[in-house]
């Protein structure tokens, strides 16, 4: 018995592979025409992924106003307490007449210069996306706490004390209004 040749096999295996292609390819049909999209299904793609982004920008706020209200009122407390404590610590030194009075003032001034300056800082970190409503409470306290301290620098035990007690009220009263605004959001 004879083995196939296999230059005739091979022939044998073009021809078929030829034929049968061109059988298919004559089975097939085309469509003739212009190709054109459904312009209502188009609409509604658009539509629907204008919408899409939309949401994502919207979240993309919602996360950074969230995130600039911690970063500025979750410190604020602890920032502005210490200005508080060693404000209070001058004036009992300033009433006692006690003599670290003038070094209890220094170190009460630039405490408060330290707190505003941290929280200015934290605001303007933020820009845009912390509420203009509380960048406006935390500015108001940035300025009476400058304010306060500027008036603290003044004083001796023998200076008049009325400028310096407006600019103490002024910064209970910006530092109240900041953390009331905190609290409720």
């Amino acid at each position: 018995m004879k083995l196939l040749d296999p230059r005739g096999f091979g022939l044998m295996c073009a021809t078929v592979a030829v034929g049968t292609g061109l059988v298919v390819a004559g089975c097939s049909s085309s469509i003739h025409g212009t190709a054109t999209a459904n312009q209502v299904e188009a609409s509604a793609y658009r539509t629907e992924m204008a919408s899409s982004s939309a949401a994502a920008t919207s979240s993309q706020k919602a996360a950074a106003q969230a995130k600039a209200i911690s970063d500025n009122c979750t410190p604020f407390r602890g920032t502005t307490s210490v200005a508080v404590t060693k404000y209070n610590e001058f004036v009992d030194a300033h009433d006692a007449n006690a003599p670290d009075q003038e070094a209890k003032r220094d170190t009460a001034a630039q405490t408060l210069e330290d707190a505003a300056k941290t929280v200015e800082g934290r605001v303007n970190t933020s820009g845009d996306a912390l509420p203009t409503d509380l960048a406006q409470k935390f500015s108001a306290y940035v300025a009476a706490a400058r304010t306060l301290a500027s008036e603290s620098r003044k004083m001796t035990y023998t200076a008049p004390v009325g400028a310096l007690n407006d600019a103490s009220k002024r910064v209970n009263d910006a530092l109240n209004v900041a953390r009331d605004a905190c609290s409720a959001r």
